[in-house]
């Protein structure tokens, strides 16, 4: 058993922003994220005792070492899958932070398993949930706010990071288009629909200048707080979740249960997957593949409710 000695700095700090990214733009569960947050501490309690003080120290032999150790102490392999899972989720994600210059997780093997599907909404729980805000107009309209987020979130496919850095100038409105910064800085237009355009502007109109403050610029962000700044991740997280209750929706929703929601109501309505690809800004096409098999499940339940020998 490995002593719970202390990780240095610059490890803990990832760690910890590591584990505000599983939970908010991952919706990972509290199960899964207390399980990826041992195996992580544990493997940089590791590197620790090896001297490693930074991630972008470690090294590929480092991380087969800590996994043959985990084997060795008799381990579940799915437990060690999961510990693999994770160690090389926390080097991808120190990548996109530009913490590292190159994945030293890379090349360690993982073993086959099925994977798992996301969570999807269906079409009924979705407008439930865009119908859950109250949208009266007396006093600071936040319902107005909070309606135009979840009506942007599905009508794009946004990530939550970037729904939050949104600004006005990406609106191209007339155009039915939002310019998106996605990961990498890298840019892509994503169509929006004529009702998240209402919402939008609907709120610019009404709440947004109720929300800016004097004398604080707002960078032109579209979405703002009770202060006249951006919104957190964490605040639009909780968001998610307290208008699934309100509409009494009994699924585990966070943001990204919209951008799944997105890409399989477009598959299940015929949308060709590599245009669901750029929609969604994913870089390879693999990635966006997952939601094919989520829609066969879906095709699936279909064919068990419906049909008479099903």
């Amino acid at each position: 058993m490995m002593n719970q000695q202390a990780i240095s700095r610059p490890l803990e700090l990832l760690l910890e922003r590591y584990e505000e990214f599983l939970l908010l733009e991952k919706g990972s569960s509290e199960n899964t994220l207390a399980a990826y947050k041992r195996d992580v501490r544990r493997y940089l309690q590791q590197l620790t005792e090896l001297g490693v003080k930074k991630l972008a120290e470690a090294q590929s032999a480092q991380i087969r070492s800590h996994v043959a150790q985990l084997a060795e102490t008799g381990l579940a392999p799915t437990s060690v899958a999961r510990a693999i899972s994770a160690i090389r989720g926390l080097h991808k994600f120190a990548m996109i932070e530009d913490e590292v210059t190159n994945d030293a997780s890379e090349m360690i093997a993982q073993p086959k398993q099925r994977r798992s599907l996301p969570d999807v909404l269906s079409l009924p729980q979705v407008e439930a949930i865009l119908n859950a805000p109250d949208v009266a107009e007396s006093g600071i309209p936040y319902g107005i706010r909070d309606r135009a987020i979840l009506e942007t979130l599905y009508a794009t496919g946004m990530r939550v990071t970037e729904l939050r850095t949104l600004t006005i100038s990406q609106l191209l409105f007339e155009h039915s288009l939002v310019r998106v910064i996605g990961k990498g800085n890298k840019e892509r237009l994503a169509p929006i629909g004529r009702p998240a355009q209402e919402w939008i502007t609907r709120y610019r109109a009404i709440a947004r200048t109720q929300l800016m403050k004097p004398g604080r610029s707002t960078n032109d962000v579209l979405f703002l707080n009770s202060h006249g700044g951006p919104l957190s991740r964490n605040a639009i997280w909780v968001m998610a979740k307290k208008y699934a209750k309100l509409a009494t929706v009994d699924a585990d929703v966070h943001p990204h249960t919209f951008r799944h929601s997105f890409a399989t109501h477009l598959l299940e309505g015929g949308a060709d997957l590599r245009a669901v690809q750029e929609m969604l800004g994913h870089q390879h096409i693999v990635t966006t593949q997952i939601y094919t098999h989520v829609d066969r499940e879906y095709l699936r339940e279909v064919h068990r409710t419906f049909h008479p020998r099903g």
